[in-house]
């Protein structure tokens, strides 16, 4: 068998319809357009985003999106759990915390969560400090000092 000598099944392929030519062919004088309007013209029906003129949905969309606040502090959340690596009367602060492992950097603010229990007593300084936190934290011994966080901002200019 040679390449030239290759043909598609019957049915495979189906021949092209040639509309507009003539009333004998079945598809003569409006083609299957139907009569005037935006769709029997040649350049014929816009896109989905057009919307006859009128400011399309994927334009209007942005107005009704919010805004990105600038000012907001993002923090890490430690939960209680994670702390029993910790020694007894040791203190955990966010440089602690990164050389444990826990945090991967200490320069970013830290919120110290309620979740788990804690059995010895600890000296927590983080930027934040859940209230059901603090209370565990106070009821094993421990004491809390929240440190303060200011936001970097870089000068616009």
């Amino acid at each position: 068998m040679k390449v030239h000598e290759l043909y598609s099944p019957d049915g495979a392929r189906k021949k092209r319809k040639r509309v507009g030519r003539g009333i004998a062919a079945g598809q003569g004088k409006t083609a299957g357009r139907g009569t005037k309007g935006q769709a029997s013209r040649s350049g014929g029906t816009k896109g989905p985003y057009f919307e006859g003129g009128q400011l399309p949905l994927v334009r209007r969309l942005p107005f009704r999106r919010g805004f990105t606040n600038i000012f907001k502090v993002q923090y890490v959340p430690v939960n209680l759990y994670r702390l029993h690596s910790f020694p007894a009367h040791a203190e955990v602060s966010p440089e602690t915390l990164a050389a444990a492992g826990i945090l991967k950097s200490s320069s970013l603010p830290v919120a110290i969560l309620g979740h788990g229990e804690i059995d010895r007593p600890l000296i927590v300084k983080a930027h934040r400090v859940s209230e059901s936190a603090r209370a565990k934290i106070e009821k094993a011994g421990g004491s809390v000092e929240e440190l303060p966080w200011q936001v970097k901002r870089g000068r616009r200019g």
